[in-house]
């Protein structure tokens, strides 16, 4: 169970990666748009971290903080409607893109800092 709870963490961490990664990359290109890497870092975030999520079999100290798992999932399932949803525009609100980023940015600060 800890191995498939590694595998998830490190696929999530990925997806992570992927999402900023892309917007990063998209912010420095000069045309703003939502590109495919930054949806499949949304998704990925959202499926791993709800599997992440799911209660442990074991119990103990491991489980998660369950108003900490609500702020990361509103957040993440906020950051994945803004994506999907401006996927298809050529070019999106410096705005909206700039909140995808700072909203990426505060779902890892708050699962590295809220303990």
């Amino acid at each position: 169970m800890e191995a498939l709870r590694l595998v998830l963490r490190y696929a999530h961490l990925i997806g992570f990666a992927v999402l900023l990664g892309g917007a990063v990359a998209q912010y420095v290109s000069g045309k703003i748009r939502i590109n495919p890497p930054m949806l499949w870092g949304a998704v990925i975030q959202v499926v791993t971290g709800l599997a992440l999520a799911a209660p442990l079999r074991g119990g103990g100290d491991k489980e998660p903080d369950p108003v900490k798992l609500a702020v990361k999932g509103v957040i993440a399932v906020l950051i994945f409607v803004m994506v999907f949803f401006s996927r298809k525009r050529p070019e999106v609100n410096r705005g909206h893109f700039l909140a995808i980023v700072g909203l990426t940015l505060a779902n890892a600060a708050i699962a590295t800092f809220w303990h």
